[in-house]
């Protein structure tokens, strides 16, 4: 048994050490915004917050945050309120969607971190966050409406 918060409850998996973050979110605690992308922590599509950070959930065993804090797109703002959220609707951001909470999850680490980013810094940080569709374009304009509305 594996315990953690898991926005903001507290949760215990009963699942092998070993088992991947991914599919103890998605499996055991039956939470399905965290895309499997990869599997490999190439494409970002799985993306959570440990403890603040963005980290690749599909890369992580579930032992690995015992007592820590995980936050999944669905705890970032449960009325899909964050200003990232609301950006992302008003640039129609998403085509087929597939890798948008990973995206969402790696941008929301930088506005926490840098609130009013230079278009040269978003791109650095979300730099290996895959977009199939390649609407790279409307990403980064979502991320300067939620920095200037944030």
């Amino acid at each position: 048994m594996v315990s953690f918060t898991l926005n903001n409850r507290q949760v215990s998996v009963d699942a092998d050490p070993s088992t991947p973050l991914l599919w103890a979110i998605r499996d055991h605690v039956g939470l399905t915004g965290t895309k499997y992308g990869c599997g490999a922590g190439l494409c970002g599509a799985c993306t959570v917050h440990i403890d603040g950070t963005a980290q690749r959930s599909c890369q992580l065993d579930v032992a690995s945050v015992a007592g820590k804090t995980v936050v999944t797109i669905e705890g970032l703002s449960p009325s899909s309120s964050h200003p990232l959220q609301k950006a992302w609707v008003v640039e129609e951001v998403p085509q087929c969607g597939y890798c948008q909470s990973g995206q969402i999850m790696k941008a929301a680490e930088l506005l926490a971190k840098n609130p009013k980013p230079s278009r040269a810094d978003i791109i650095t940080h979300m730099n290996g966050n895959i977009c199939r569709c390649g609407t790279y374009h409307r990403i980064i304009a979502a991320i300067e409406r939620a920095a200037k509305e944030g």
